[in-house]
């Protein structure tokens, strides 16, 4: 059975559209914030969006995301707790729902339980950011039965045979790195992405979503020129910092949302 992820790429190509995908980290600045949060990537314009997991080490990750786990974790949010957020998201709205984590945390938590659990809360896909694709055929049995869609992360660095691999173990979309090194606003992109989605798309008829470093309206129309998906996400996450105190977070947030989905609104020859 399609997930909602399956479901939205689909929808998109009919419509001749390019997707969203909004990252923040569950938990930040708090676990009750998170629900609302989601609420207003979605009402901005958000066509997917991904609830990390906070993590003490977050390797892939720069400092606003780093510090954005940080707070999460010393507010309480533990893997269990995000999925019991992704259950109240559940309530209100049929945005799709990826699971966004470190490998640790789910081996922790289980992999058959994590596949029970995360369905039963509406996640529609998991992406495992550290897990090395060329070990990745323990992980996806569990998770496939239960209908979850698996994520795999391709790079500028990723060899032909890699590619491949993220190709075969990858469902739903296939997550492109446009740049080495850790996630945080650039003022400018890397001069990768063409090169890398052309390499991707050899191998792959699933749709593709790059990120890393995108956090401007202009990003991600240049972006959307060749992927099929632009994931904005420290841009998000700086924003939420910066604002979590004040009344006026959600509407910041979904407004800032709206500007990044606008040049997505063209719909594409």
């Amino acid at each position: 059975m399609a997930t909602r992820i399956a479901h939205l790429f689909t929808r998109l190509a009919q419509e001749r559209r390019k997707g969203l995908i909004a990252y923040l980290t569950a938990g930040d600045p708090s676990p009750e914030h998170t629900p609302r949060l989601v609420a207003a990537l979605e009402r901005g314009g958000a066509d997917l969006i991904e609830l990390g997991v906070p993590f003490s080490d977050p390797i892939a990750d720069g400092p606003v995301i780093q510090r954005a786990g940080y707070r999460s974790l010393a507010a309480g949010t533990t893997l269990a707790r995000v999925l019991e957020m992704a259950a109240r998201i559940r309530k209100t709205s049929e945005v799709p729902l990826l699971l966004f984590t470190y490998l640790n945390p789910v081996v922790r938590f289980g992999f058959d339980r994590l596949a029970l659990e995360a369905k039963a809360a509406g996640i529609d896909g998991v992406l495992l950011t550290d897990a090395s694709v060329e070990e990745a055929a323990p992980y996806l049995p569990p998770l496939r039965a239960a209908g979850l869609d698996t994520v795999f992360l391709g790079a500028p660095t990723s060899t032909s045979r890699r590619l491949k691999l993220v190709a075969e173990y990858s469902t739903g979309f296939v997550y492109l790195v446009s740049r080495t090194g850790v996630t945080g606003e650039q003022t400018a992109l890397s001069d990768s992405i063409g090169p890398l989605v052309a390499a991707m798309r050899a191998v792959t008829d699933l749709p593709l979503a790059v990120g890393f470093g995108i956090s401007r309206p202009e990003h991600v129309a240049e972006v959307a020129r060749t992927a099929d998906a632009v994931v904005v996400g420290s841009a998000i996450v700086r924003l939420i910092e910066e604002r979590a105190a004040l009344p006026s977070l959600e509407a910041d947030l979904e407004a800032f949302t709206r500007e990044l989905k606008r040049p997505l609104l063209e719909v594409r020859p």
